[in-house]
């Protein structure tokens, strides 16, 4: 096993692409998104398709595996700065560890 790090990012679904293109800049190899939905500081979001017919706002969680800590800051930092000013967001880090580092530039 080897270690790494986990940045996952919980924000608003239609900032997904862009969000995603942030993290990709910052040396992540990837991403994996599923919805998400919940309560925070700005109220309820519903997930799945019942919440999207419905037209109700719906969240992201956004998670990718990158070789260190430092590329982990970078990514929440410049995800944070680019969009957390004006969209539902939170991010945090997690250690993890992998298989097949080669996958992630470890």
């Amino acid at each position: 096993m080897y270690q790494a790090t986990k940045v996952v990012i919980i924000t608003e679904m239609s900032i997904l692409e862009r969000v995603a293109e942030v993290i990709e800049a910052q040396g992540a190899t990837g991403y994996t998104h599923s919805t998400a939905g919940g309560k925070g500081s700005r109220g309820k979001r519903s997930a799945g398709r019942g919440a999207q017919v419905a037209g109700l706002r719906q969240n992201v969680k956004i998670e990718t595996i990158v070789a260190n800590h430092d590329i982990a800051e970078a990514v929440i930092e410049a995800v944070a700065a680019a969009f957390f000013e004006h969209y539902s967001g939170i991010a945090y880090v997690e250690p993890v560890e992998i298989l097949r580092p080669h996958k992630f530039k470890v």
